[in-house]
């Protein structure tokens, strides 16, 4: 009997992140066991994910399992998984725009999606979420187009520019879009510390405070917050809080059960400073400066889903993100965010229904994604197979 199964897979770059392409067919229809065979394929939990796939960081640390769409108004089915690298745990709570981004060529390069020339839109029904992504992405000869000369910030070169449009992307895994009903609240940490905070979903459920109200500039860098055990404690207990205010978690339970969900992220005006890189990100080419955290560490660059959801808050007045944003990007339909490495565009719409309830029509971001290799990954038979 051998000792392995064989899973074919492919990895990719989507954005700024890089994850593990699963099909669905290829796994166990059992969750427990599913989820064993990916903490298998990541070599998780282990801090260096020496034995598995993993690559030691929570941004590509990803998981995507990708099959064909019973609905009508979907191509593909995609589910993302934010794989722990110190905990035996797969958290399916929210979605992963960067890797969303490389999901419409991936549909596209399996024959999920047939191609047609010179852009193909594939729609994504992201089960998270359980909302509709739009994909354009260019195609030539049948294939994803991966050449281009469209940059983003926090990756190297150039590549083929993917439009993503989340659709009515609020209220995402809160069904809400403001889920306590109101754009600001109050946390009191346990040191007595008190916060001014806004509770957004909007792609990913998020918790944002102004960086000044915690004694940050704002434009730190991620060695600098991840090199300090005490503020990451103090971050991490205002998203603890958060959860349990969004119904996501009880706030003792939320770090080892919903480490992913919420999103916890701190804004200021902008302004200008140094980018990770070294580059000079001027106060005149952004609209706010925002830092965000995932899985406890700050984020090298900035979630997609994490950037809906801050420019979306940016859009409605009362929310600590709308007081520090540029006053003139209120009446324009992109906010321009910086973070660590660069900037990033959102372009959003939010409209007002009866009774001023605001409702998000659009939130657009334009991406890259790479195939990087695709074969076979090899898991233990045991763990595939546990009854044999």
């Amino acid at each position: 009997m051998r000792e392995w199964e064989k899973i074919r897979c492919v990895i990719m770059r989507g954005g700024t992140s890089k994850g593990v392409f699963l099909l669905e067919n290829d796994l166990p229809r059992d969750p427990q066991v599913r989820d064993r065979v990916i903490l298998a394929i990541f070599g998780s939990p282990d801090p260096r994910q020496i034995d598995g796939l993993g690559g030691a960081d929570s941004l590509t640390s990803k998981v995507a399992i990708i099959g064909p769409s019973s609905r009508p108004d979907a191509d593909v089915d995609y589910t993302f998984g934010q794989v722990s690298i110190t905990a035996p745990l797969v958290d399916y709570r929210g979605n992963c725009g960067n890797i969303s981004s490389a999901v419409g060529p991936f549909a596209i390069d399996e024959g999920l999606v047939k191609a047609v020339e010179p852009v193909t839109t594939v729609r994504i029904f992201n089960t998270n979420t359980q909302k509709l992504i739009v994909a354009e992405v260019p195609v030539r000869d049948g294939k994803a187009v991966t050449k281009g000369d469209f940059a983003i910030d926090g990756v190297p070169g150039t590549g083929a520019r993917i439009t993503l449009n989340f659709l009515d992307s609020g209220g995402a895994v809160t069904g809400k879009l403001l889920p306590t009903g109101r754009v600001r609240d109050e946390v009191t940490l346990s040191d007595g510390t008190r916060l001014e905070v806004s509770l957004v979903d909007a792609a990913n459920p998020v918790v944002f405070f102004k960086a000044a109200d915690l004694g940050l500039t704002g434009v730190e860098l991620p060695d600098m917050v991840n090199s300090d055990p005490q503020l990451l404690a103090r971050i991490e207990e205002i998203r603890c809080i958060a959860a349990e205010m969004m119904g996501l978690a009880n706030r003792q339970e939320a770090t080892a059960k919903s480490p992913a969900v919420p999103k916890i992220i701190f804004v200021s005006p902008p302004c200008t400073y140094k980018a990770s890189d070294g580059r000079v990100i001027e106060a005149s080419q952004i609209d706010l400066v925002a830092r965000a955290m995932s899985m406890q560490k700050m984020h090298k660059a900035f979630a997609v889903t994490g950037g809906i959801c801050t420019s979306a808050a940016a859009k409605l007045k009362g929310t600590v993100v709308n007081e520090v944003l540029r006053p003139s990007a209120g009446r324009s339909k992109v906010i321009r965010l910086g973070h660590p490495s660069g900037t990033m565009e959102f372009e959003i719409e939010i409209m007002y229904g009866a009774g001023g309830t605001p409702r998000l029509e659009k939130a657009a971001v334009a991406r890259t994604a790479r195939r990087i290799m695709d074969g076979f990954v090899y898991v233990p038979r045991e763990i595939f197979w546990p009854e044999k």
